[in-house]
């Protein structure tokens, strides 16, 4: 079942397209990248508001400017690397460090899922302080 599923993304238009296309994997690749530093790139100076740094700076500002950025970068990471995905399923698969990297993936979104749904964001967007929930988080 799996395998079948696997060749018929392999096989997939995109795929195909990728594969074939003279600039066409490495545009997707590019903007792979742009979303994993646009990711990366919001995230780092939230953690490290919330541990502490730039104090003056309030946090409920920073995340209402750098959780839509983040967000837009996951999206973009996830959609091209889905598209990169497909190009070689068997190969990645096989690869024990693509499984690691999804899971990392998996549990760093439920992380932030969760930590956003806490009662301690809540806390941070109605005093401004930073709970040490939160603080803790931004260190780790």
């Amino acid at each position: 079942m799996l395998t079948t599923l696997l060749e018929l993304l392999r096989d997939s238009g995109p795929a195909v397209f990728l594969r074939g296309g003279r600039w066409s994997y490495g545009l997707v690749n590019g903007a792979h990248i742009l979303g994993l530093a646009l990711l990366v790139g919001a995230i780092l100076p939230l953690d490290l508001r919330l541990a502490g740094l730039w104090r003056s700076e309030p946090a409920e500002r920073l995340t209402r400017v750098l959780l839509p950025v983040a967000m837009t970068g996951l999206a973009m990471a996830v959609a091209t690397g889905l598209l990169l995905f497909s190009v070689r399923p068997f190969e990645y698969l096989t690869n024990p460090f693509f499984p690691a990297k999804l899971a990392l993936v998996a549990l760093a979104v439920a992380n932030a899922l969760w930590l956003r749904l806490s009662p301690a964001w809540r806390a941070l967007h109605e005093n401004g302080r930073v709970p040490c929930r939160l603080a803790a988080a931004g260190v780790v």
